[in-house]
């Protein structure tokens, strides 16, 4: 979009215009939310239920940033869905929470991961605390085809399922002595001595870098985490710790850029230095195109993986059933329980893309420049597609239609190595932890709205089993 260009859709201003609730004559029945006069609406009448109840879903928005939510953010996602689209007043974003719009701008090459299509950007000045996309150079998360699929490829070897599999002795040999260490300490933290540590050291390993510094990678991790979050979209003004960020963010990309001139001198078996070994069209790869790609490999590799264990633990220790199944058939039962806690807490609660050109979603118009918002973690407990969507139920055979990974373009690419972490994960924690429940009331959790999760999980358990307590045979 060139900077003359103007915007089609709903004014963009500093003061948030008044909502109104309106209904689009394409006949989809969605109710919209959005500056009074967008495109071809008709006003709802202000007394009517549509009106009320899409106030409600505009009220949602900001309330799905308060740390208060975290617990349960499940009812917000409901109230969006059942009037989407939602329209934040004032900005270029529209919110989206159902399955069938989830999976259709997913699918939809329009819908951009680049920020430089994103109208928001264009307009959120410091006044407004908005920030302009980076200077440097994305990673090939936040890139487009065709230069997207050119870096994804090179770093795609090393998560195939085939290559993920290799990595199974390892991660099993990893996860032991995570729970013999919590064992002699007589205490147990699942996100401290499990859900955190594992994910980040085994990405570590993958990329070859030193996971005795693992604490340090974790920090700043997690700090970037919180870039993703939805404040500007909805508020108008960057996530919490931009200072911090941006610190992080430097101090990552130093490290990788040399590490990746000692993998050029001294190359080994790797990621780093089969991506120097690569190149594109007989070009060697760049310092900063390794440094961003690793330094992406590290958040999405850690982070995501860190959710989908711990919110995953924290569901097991009220379902003896499943902790029971994972220890008497764990090769028929881990997959399933996996699967079902990918879509019930998934953990990329939402993304963002970008109308490239204009659009329709499902009847819906939106126009060029807009920053569609898919709560996919709403999506996954849509009941036009999931029987008793806020059940725990890892015997349902449509699981695997949760949208935790994404699609098209842009799914997930450590997807396999996900899943496998949080298979074994789950399996041992059933086979050597008996009798866990928590040791306090309800756990404190982490600020990153996106990558939610606990940030802490004490745990009191009759007893931690010694590590020679058998995996099976046919154990993931």
């Amino acid at each position: 979009m060139s900077s003359d260009e103007t915007w089609s859709g709903p004014a963009v201003t500093r003061e948030a215009a008044p909502g109104s609730a309106l209904r689009g004559r394409s006949g989809t029945g969605f109710a919209s939310v959005c500056p009074a006069g967008y495109g071809r609406a008709e006003p709802v009448d202000e007394a009517g239920q549509d009106a009320e109840a899409g106030r409600g879903a505009v009220a949602a928005l900001p309330r799905i940033l308060d740390p208060a939510s975290r617990p349960d953010p499940y009812p917000l996602y409901d109230e969006i869905r059942a009037v989407e689209p939602v329209w934040v007043p004032g900005r270029p974003v529209v919110v989206l929470a159902s399955h069938a719009a989830c999976d259709a701008v997913l699918r939809d090459p329009r819908a951009s991961n680049d920020r430089r299509h994103a109208l928001l950007h264009r307009t959120s000045d410091p006044a407004d605390g908005g920030a302009p996309p980076p200077a440097e150079l994305p990673s090939f998360l936040f890139m487009d085809p065709p230069r997207h699929g050119t870096l994804r490829r090179l770093a795609a070897p090393g998560f195939t399922p085939r290559a993920v599999r290799r990595l199974t002795p390892m991660i099993r040999e990893l996860i032991d002595d995570l729970l013999d260490e919590a064992a002699a300490r007589a205490r147990l933290d699942g996100v401290a001595d499990l859900a955190s540590p594992l994910p980040v050291t085994v990405i570590c390993r993958v990329l070859g870098i030193d996971t005795g510094e693992r604490e340090w990678y974790r920090t700043r991790s997690s700090l970037l985490g919180q870039a993703v979050d939805p404040y500007l979209a909805f508020l108008g003004v960057p996530a919490p710790g931009l200072d911090r960020r941006r610190r992080a963010e430097a101090e990552l990309t130093e490290f990788f850029g040399r590490l990746a001139a000692r993998r050029r001198a001294e190359p080994r078996d790797d990621i780093v230095s089969d991506l120097l070994a690569a190149g594109i069209d007989g070009e060697p790869l760049t310092g900063e195109e390794i440094a961003t790609t690793c330094r992406l490999l590290l958040n999405a590799g850690h982070e995501t993986t860190v959710g989908l264990i711990a919110n995953g633990l924290l569901t097991l220790l009220d379902e003896p059933g499943t902790l029971a199944a994972l220890r008497d058939d764990p090769a028929a039962t881990a997959p399933a329980v996996a699967e079902e806690l990918l879509r019930l807490q998934p953990p990329l609660q939402l993304v963002h893309r970008h109308a490239r050109e204009d659009m329709d979603v499902r009847g819906t118009p939106v126009p060029r420049g807009t920053t569609m918002v898919l709560l996919l973690a709403g999506a996954n407990r849509d009941p036009a597609v999931f029987d008793r969507p806020h059940r725990f139920d890892p015997a349902r055979t449509d699981a695997a239609r949760h949208l935790s990974f994404g699609l098209g373009t842009h799914y997930c690419l450590g997807a396999p190595l996900g899943r496998l972490e949080a298979e074994l994960a789950f399996t041992r924690f059933a086979q050597r932890i008996v009798r866990p429940r928590l040791a306090e009331g309800a756990p404190r959790y982490r600020p990153h709205v996106v990558l939610r999760g606990p940030a802490s999980l004490p745990l009191h358990a009759d007893a931690i089993l010694d590590r020679s307590t058998p995996w099976g045979d046919d154990a993931p």
